[in-house]
């Protein structure tokens, strides 16, 4: 019988070098490719990347939620030392919803046209609570409350075109913590909402984190949301993660390229832009044919450098280069805090 992985304490959800790939008509998509990280109860994780990056997909692997047979799953999901990978389905089913929850991309379509909103909330509750009705529309009429939603007694009975993007949001929220989890997985939870709206959801996340002390997955290609949520951060590239770390170390002394080509495309509020934004070149690779070596070579303005000779042909494993930060890059770490504080660090 497999033992967890060693944690610290508060570990909630510990995730051991997880690869989901695909099989297609074209070849071995290599969505995942082996990551790993932990999530404290009580903290935030923010995944970051670009589109086609692997995050959505990690996510949905922890949750269970890719159709069996569909996908190629390898590796270790620790849920409050409860391995998931292999686990019975129904008892992923049970823990799903209960110990942990997700917020998906787009409300419109993960919520059920055909049902109210108290009615899917009420199913979700009384699924793992032997209540009746009664109780479980009550219990979803103070959650639609709690998450702001005026009038929520008789916006229960509201369908789901009814309601605004916002608001269909928080009534996804509301429906993933009606039954307290102790996990939420929130995947690109404030996109095509206006900037108004997502400060609001971003703040709902976080009071209702505070109140049930959960642990918090934030998946996301927003660097502004990290910096307003994440206690720690996990780049991914290509299916892997290139760089992991509290949030203060990844946004003030990052140790990979493309982390710098990142916080070069984020526009600053706290000062004044003298320059213009520096986007990442080129596009992400395609996760069929991943470049060999760094999959960021082909994009990386330092692949040339001597100290880098490496990044074409070996794939750079994810070290150690200070406490509790990890960076996958082939240059020296002097070579890289170099470049950081020279080059980079003043265009920002």
């Amino acid at each position: 019988m497999a033992t967890p992985p060693a944690a610290a304490p508060e570990t909630f959800l510990s995730v051991r070098d997880l690869r989901i790939h695909f099989d297609t008509d074209d070849g071995l998509v290599k969505s995942v490719d082996g990551i790993s990280f932990d999530v404290q109860r009580g903290r935030t994780l923010g995944i970051v990347g670009e589109s086609g990056s692997g995050k959505s997909v990690t996510s949905l692997g922890v949750m269970g939620l890719h159709r069996a047979g569909s996908a190629r799953i390898s590796g270790e999901v620790w849920l409050d030392g409860e391995e998931l990978i292999g686990a019975d389905p129904d008892r992923v089913r049970r823990l799903r919803g209960s110990k942990m929850a997700m917020i998906f991309q787009d409300p419109l379509t993960a919520l059920h046209p055909y049902y109210t909103i108290g009615a899917q909330i009420s199913e979700g509750y009384r699924v793992h609570n032997k209540v009746d009705k009664k109780t479980a529309r009550k219990r979803s009429v103070e959650m639609l409350d709690r998450v702001g939603i005026p009038e929520p007694d008789q916006r229960f009975d509201d369908y789901p075109h009814q309601f605004s993007g916002g608001m269909r949001q928080r009534a996804m929220i509301a429906m993933a913590l009606v039954n307290n989890p102790e996990l939420l997985i929130a995947d690109e939870p404030t996109t095509a909402l206006d900037v108004t709206v997502q400060a609001q959801i971003l703040d709902l996340i976080r009071d209702l984190q505070k109140e049930f002390g959960s642990g918090v997955i934030i998946i996301t290609h927003d660097l502004g949301v990290v910096a307003e949520l994440a206690d720690d951060i996990m780049v991914m590239y290509g299916g892997k993660a290139i760089e992991r770390g509290t949030a203060e170390k990844v946004f003030y002394e990052p140790q990979h390229p493309y982390t710098w080509g990142l916080l070069g495309s984020m526009p600053r509020i706290d000062r004044e832009q003298t320059a213009r934004l520096i986007p990442v070149k080129g596009t992400p690779p395609s996760l069929i044919n991943v470049p060999s070596g760094c999959a960021f070579h082909p994009r990386c303005p330092y692949a040339d450098v001597p100290a880098n000779d490496a990044s074409r042909t070996e794939i750079p494993l994810l070290r150690e280069v200070g406490e509790g930060h990890f960076a996958a890059c082939h240059m020296t770490q002097d070579e890289r805090s170099r470049i950081w504080t020279e080059e980079i660090a003043p265009k920002l």
